[in-house]
């Protein structure tokens, strides 16, 4: 019978969730909803020193921000030590680790000739055969496996191929170390067996690992899950990615303005392709996903195709979504605290209404918040550098004129206001562009904004009013 399909998502909480691990938990998930199984999710927190609980929280708080939820309670690492010990202590007693003496000092000088031989293998198996009574005294040992001398060690993975290591090239790994605590490469192999997963998804920098852990499930006789390491993410220019690339927490993702629909459909897309099909649902990429169409060659970050892609979503989310999405954005960005404070039914309602003016033009939820400045703006306007351009005491005139002209309209709305407009501009001689410029740095204090007369609807008759007597001569 076939085993049912489990995932796990293992990140060690010594940083934020990177965006690097938001595709790899992204690659399980997907792999796991396709098959009906399950994804798990295991916080690798042996290394005491350097994993935190602000750490933890992050990831987790990551996850649920980008859509991926795992199956179950999360499993913690640390808390299972007695159990990793417990299969070293197994491995010892069939004969298949032993206990080695080797001072640091002399792992040090075994690593040393090692490397100055060009042998990769860097501990010798001195303490393999030798008998314990030899031991230093007051020695604390390490378990270490007895591996393979001779013969090759096989991954058969799913994205890079056949993988084969020569057994006389690798070292007999340690186990538990002096002090009793297990090591890594031990506890992953007993947490994975013990979770019952079947397939590991994770980044090819662990291929070396795999190789490693096999050996420990032969020792004790498990099956070995089916293995898929998939190509680390690179800069635009292909180097190793940097913060400058892109390189960040997802939580830097959202504070800068990103969809999580938009950052899970282009992390699905990095290195794993579905013919031409860039655009994906959920559901699309769940029912598509399979490991052979991961790719073997470095994915690259690209921002501007992220900002492109999130732009599409934007104007596909509609409009009491987005005003609902900028009111979460206002807890991550240093502008938020005082737009959240001048948040009131009217000014969401006025967000509502101009947002269709609004997500035409923006890549991101911070352009829209910045584009929408003008509803939460105060009396007087700060103008911009270009704003001020425009305001010479010509215009300053013009926009008295122009008040005027607006005070009669009934009822207020674009193509009333739109109207008055076009009427003004024709008694005075002038194109429509020459009334709309100074009209809208005295309404938004800028010289750019969605389209005029949808400002002058969305703001009111009383704040237009209001807004122009303020610049006007």
């Amino acid at each position: 019978m076939t085993r049912p399909v489990v995932t796990r998502f293992a990140p060690s909480p010594t940083g934020f969730l990177h965006i690097g691990g938001g595709r790899t938990a992204l690659f399980n998930w997907l792999y796991a909803r396709k098959h009906g199984g399950k994804m798990l999710l295991r916080i690798e927190d042996t290394d005491r020193q350097r994993s935190t609980q602000p750490a933890i929280d992050a990831i987790l708080d990551g996850l649920k921000w980008l859509g991926i939820e795992w199956d179950g309670d999360t499993v913690y690492q640390f808390a299972r030590a007695a159990r990793h010990r417990e299969v070293a202590e197994q491995l010892l007693a069939a004969g298949k680790a032993y206990r080695c003496y080797a001072t640091a000092e002399e792992l040090t000088a075994m690593r040393d000739k090692a490397r100055a031989e060009g042998r990769s293998k860097l501990y010798d198996g001195s303490w393999r055969d030798r008998d314990p009574s030899e031991a230093p005294a007051d020695m604390k040992p390490t378990i270490r496996l007895r591996a393979p001398l001779t013969g090759e060690t096989v991954i058969e993975d799913q994205v890079q191929g056949r993988v084969v290591w020569q057994n006389e090239n690798l070292d007999d790994l340690v186990l538990l170390r002096g002090d009793g605590t297990p090591t890594y490469m031990l506890a992953v192999v007993v947490d994975d067996h013990d979770m019952d997963v079947t397939h590991i998804i994770r980044g090819d920098d662990h291929l070396i690992n795999a190789a490693r852990q096999k050996q420990i499930y032969d020792a004790m006789g498990w099956e070995l899950p089916v293995m898929a390491h998939i190509p680390l993410i690179h800069g635009p220019d292909g180097s190793k990615l940097s913060k400058r690339h892109g390189a960040l927490g997802v939580d830097a993702y959202r504070a800068m303005g990103y969809l999580p629909a938009a950052l899970r459909n282009y992390l699905v897309r990095l290195g794993w392709s579905h013919g031409d099909q860039e655009i994906f649902t959920t559901q699309e990429m769940i029912d598509a996903f399979d490991l052979g169409a991961i790719g073997r060659s470095a994915a690259r970050f690209d921002f501007a195709k992220l900002e492109s892609l999130n732009g599409h979503y934007i104007r596909q989310t509609d409009d009491q979504s987005l005003v609902t999405l900028l009111e979460d954005l206002l807890h991550y960005v240093p502008q938020g605290p005082a737009i959240a404070a001048r948040l009131t039914d009217t000014t969401r309602a006025q967000l509502v209404q101009a947002m269709p003016g609004l997500k035409e033009r923006a890549k991101t939820l911070l352009e829209l918040l910045d584009n929408a400045g003008f509803i939460f703006a105060d009396r007087p306007l700060a103008i911009d550098a270009k704003g001020q351009a425009v305001l010479t005491p010509e215009t300053r005139a013009l926009i008295g004129r122009l008040r005027t002209a607006l005070e009669d309209v009934s009822p207020w709305s674009a193509a009333t206001a739109e109207a008055a407009m076009r009427t003004f501009a024709e008694q005075a001689g002038l194109k429509l562009g020459a009334v709309a410029q100074p009209l809208r740095v005295a309404l938004t204090g800028r010289t750019t904004s969605p389209g005029i007369f949808d400002v002058l609807a969305v703001l009111g008759r009383e704040e237009c009013l209001s807004r122009l007597a303020d610049q006007a001569a």
